[in-house]
């Protein structure tokens, strides 16, 4: 096992966000850009061998954290996303009003 504390990195090539524990990849938020301002969460997923230990949420509030500190709006068709920001209000802003 990986000693190091994972950490969320945003890889824009891939479209997604990763959660990292050294150079292991142990979930992604996939995402879409919608025009310059707002990212459309699709997929978020954690390797099923590292499910249960709270890294889909650190996976998420990395990821939105990220998106808090641009000009950025979020679109949560992720069913995930969309029930981590319904759970912590603070990210409520981030949302694209419809």
């Amino acid at each position: 096992m990986n000693s190091q504390t994972p950490a969320v990195f945003n890889n824009p090539a891939q479209r997604r966000y990763e959660l990292r524990s050294g150079e292991a990849v142990l979930g992604i938020a996939n995402y879409r850009e919608d025009g310059a301002n707002t990212l459309v969460f699709t997929h978020t997923e954690v390797d099923p061998q590292n499910e249960g230990q709270g890294y889909g949420s650190q996976l998420a509030r990395g990821a939105l954290e990220d998106v808090k500190g641009s000009s950025k709006k979020v679109v949560a068709s992720c069913e995930f996303i969309a029930r981590y920001i319904d759970e912590h209000p603070e990210y409520r802003g981030l949302l694209k009003k419809a």
